[in-house]
C-alpha cells in the first residue's frame, strides 16, 4: 500500500514540475504584440510630425532701380544709336546695332549710286545724245550702248525702289533700337531678375496618339523638366 502511495505521489510531483517548466507562450506573444504596436505608433507619430512641418517658400526679393528712366533710355537711342543700350548696361548690343545700320547705309549708297547712273543713261538715251569724252558717265554709256532703252528704264526703277526700301529699313532699325532700349529699361531694371530659379527633372509618360484613329496608342516614357521662377 505504501509502495503504491509513494508511486502516486511521485507521479503527481513530476506532473507539477512539468507544468512549472512549460514556457509561457501567451505572455510572450502578448509582449511581442505590445512591442509591435509601440513601434507602429512611434513610426506613425514620426511620419505625422514630418508631414506636419510646413515647407517655407523663399520669397522673391525685388530691388527695382528707381533712378533708371525708360524715357531717358529711349531719348538716348533716338539721338545716338546704341546710346540707350549703353545706358542700360547692354554693351554687347551696341556692335549689333551699328552692324545693322551700317549694312543698310551701305545698301542705300550702292542703290543710290546705280540709280543716278542709270537715270543719267536713260536721259541720254531718251534725248538721243551721248556724253562727251571725259564726262562722268562716258564709260558707262559705251558699256551699255547695246542695251535696250526699256532695260535701262527698268534698272533705274529697280535701283530706286531698292534704295527707298533700304531707307525705310534704316528708319525701322533705328526705331527698333529705341524700342529695345525702352524694353530693357522698363522690364529688366524695374523688376529684378534674381537667382531664385530651380529646375526639376522627373519621369513621365506621354500618350502616343495613333494616326487616323479615334483611340490612343501605348504610352511612351519621357522626361519632364519643370522650371520654377
Amino acid at each position: 500500500m505504501l509502495k503504491h502511495l509513494s508511486v502516486v505521489c511521485f507521479l503527481v510531483l513530476f506532473a507539477f514540475s512539468a507544468m512549472a517548466q512549460k514556457p509561457d507562450t501567451i505572455s510572450k506573444a502578448a509582449k511581442k504584440a505590445g512591442s509591435k504596436d509601440t513601434l507602429i505608433s512611434t513610426r506613425k507619430d514620426t511620419i505625422a510630425e514630418k508631414e506636419s512641418i510646413p515647407k517655407i517658400k523663399k520669397e522673391k526679393v525685388f530691388h527695382p532701380d528707381s533712378t533708371h528712366s525708360p524715357h531717358l533710355a529711349v531719348m538716348h537711342s533716338l539721338m545716338v544709336p546704341g546710346w540707350g543700350q549703353v545706358y542700360n548696361h547692354q554693351w554687347w548690343k551696341v556692335p549689333l546695332v551699328y552692324a545693322g545700320l551700317g549694312l543698310l547705309v551701305d545698301a542705300i549708297i550702292f542703290n543710290n549710286t546705280n540709280y543716278n547712273e542709270f537715270l543719267a543713261l536713260s536721259k541720254y538715251r531718251e534725248f538721243g545724245t551721248t556724253p562727251k569724252v571725259g564726262d562722268k558717265y562716258y564709260a558707262d554709256a559705251i558699256l551699255y550702248s547695246q542695251v535696250s532703252s526699256q532695260a535701262l528704264y527698268d534698272a533705274t526703277d529697280g535701283y530706286r525702289r531698292n534704295r527707298d526700301l533700304c531707307i525705310l529699313g534704316f528708319v525701322g532699325a533705328w526705331a527698333i533700337n529705341a524700342i529695345d532700349a525702352y524694353i530693357d529699361a522698363k522690364f529688366i531694371h524695374s523688376f529684378t531678375v534674381d537667382n531664385n530659379l530651380s529646375m526639376q527633372v522627373s519621369p513621365t509618360l506621354i500618350n502616343q496618339n495613333m494616326f487616323a484613329q479615334n483611340f490612343s496608342g501605348s504610352n511612351i516614357p519621357a522626361l519632364k523638366v519643370t522650371f520654377t521662377f
